[in-house]
Order: structure tokens, then sequence, then C-alpha cells
């Protein structure tokens, strides 16, 4: 117990996170920029957060930065675990603590396993994966879960941005810019992961594994909606401003 606190409480303990959440913070601008390319154009690179990191992979000093995401990332997810073990949280905090902690965990290993040369292909095995799962009637069931889950975490993420409930997670004084930016982020995602979940439950429902998909997978169907373009631009934008909303949370984050 005192050993956990006294990591919670270390100078370097508290760059991990500051580094972790500026990592997220890039990842989220780089799924908007392929977002806006997709929207204006032909984008070939998957719109998702392993997308970006492939495309963070690209760039020169490419590796060198997937590893410090990498790092970072697991920073954010051991400082979620030590919330659920050592916080004083209640059980619904708890359980968005865990739920965070996993999801950058899973960003992690994504950023790791580019960074060694084994990523991509990530699409095919969603999809054969869907395709399985579909053979009986209860993995269908368990998809069309899934699903709801998925717009479940949306209906959450809207809810946090109209009620400001996300500065739970900041300590010290926050700009208003600062504040909107997170609504604006918060309610982005929101929409996308509703749209995902939709996409997965729908897929299940109408026997299809080819729908079920991923973030890409929703901001695809959303490029082909009327005005599709537009409505895609403006999501970007909001998942854009989710990620300048993470480098403000890096300097006032809630340990």
């Amino acid at each position: 117990m005192r050993t956990a606190q006294e990591v919670r409480t270390s100078r370097w303990y508290g760059i991990a996170i500051t580094v972790g959440l500026i990592a997220y913070g890039v990842v989220h601008l780089l799924v908007a920029w392929i977002a806006l390319q997709l929207a204006w154009g032909n984008s070939s690179q998957e719109a998702s957060h392993e997308g970006a990191l492939e495309e963070l992979a690209s760039k020169p000093l490419g590796g060198t930065l997937l590893w410090i995401v990498a790092i970072g990332l697991f920073a954010l997810a051991i400082w979620r675990g030590l919330q659920v073990a050592y916080g004083h949280l209640d059980t619904e905090k708890k359980l968005s603590s865990a739920g965070r902690g996993v999801l950058y965990l899973i960003l992690c290993f994504s950023a790791v396993k580019i960074a060694i040369g084994s990523g991509g292909g990530g699409s095919g095995k969603k999809q054969s994966m869907s395709a399985r799962l579909m053979e009986n009637g209860a993995g269908r069931v368990l998809i069309v879960i899934v699903g709801l889950g998925v717009i479940a975490l949306g209906v959450r993420q809207i809810y946090k941005a109209v009620t400001k409930k996300f500065t739970e997670d900041l300590v010290g004084g926050v700009s208003e810019v600062t504040i909107l930016m997170g609504q604006i982020g918060h309610a982005a995602k929101g929409v996308a992961f509703i749209v995902a979940g939709a996409l997965v439950a729908w897929a299940a429902i109408d026997y299809d594994p080819e729908k079920a998909g991923g973030l890409d997978t929703a901001l695809r169907t959303i490029k082909d909606q009327p005005f599709g373009s537009v409505l895609l631009t403006v999501l970007a934008l909001g998942i854009a401003a989710f990620g300048v909303y993470a480098f403000a949370w890096s300097r006032n984050a809630k340990r």
C-alpha cells in the first residue's frame, strides 16, 4: 500500500502520465487527420487508432516516436490500475477507470506491434472473427451485446460532454477553451462510438460480417451519407478537439 502511494506521488510517475496523455492526444489528432483525408479524398489509411499509429510509424523517427507513445500509454494503463486498486472511488468510477486502463493497454500493444513491424492485417482478422462468431446463434447474440455496449459507451461520452463530467479528471484551474474542447471532443467520440456500435449490432442481426467494424467502418459509413463529407469533416474536427483537450489534460491530470 505504501509503495503504491509512493509511486503515485513520485515525480517520474507524474511525468509518465503527462507523456502518456500527450501521446493519447497525438493519436487523436492523427485519427482526425486521416478522417479529413477520407472526407475529401481517398485515404487508404485506416481512420482508426491503429491507422493513426501506422501513420505515425511512416514519419521520420516514426519508430522512436511509436516506442515513446507505447511507453506513455502503458503508463496510463498503470495509472488507471492504481486508481482502481488504491483510489477512493465509487463503483461507477472504478469501472470507468478499469475500462480506460484496458483501452490504453490495447493501444499500447498496437503501438508495440507496429513498432516491431508486426502490425497490419488487423482488419481481416476482425472480420474473420466476426464471421466465425456469426456461425451460431450464441455468437451473434454476443456480437449484438458488444455492439450495444459500444453504443452505451458512446451515449456516456455525450453525457460527459453535456454535463462536463469529464472535468472530474482535472485538477487546478483550466480555461473555458479547454472545457469547450473537452465537450466537443467527448461529443464527437460519442457519435463515432454510437455509429460503430450500431453497425456491429446490425451486422449480427443482418448476418453480414462485412458490415461489422470499428471506428474506420463508422467514419466511412458517415462519409457515404448525404452531405457525408461535411458531416465527416465536422466529426474529424471534433476528434481533433479531443486531441487538443488531451494536451491540456496532461498538465492538469488528477492522479
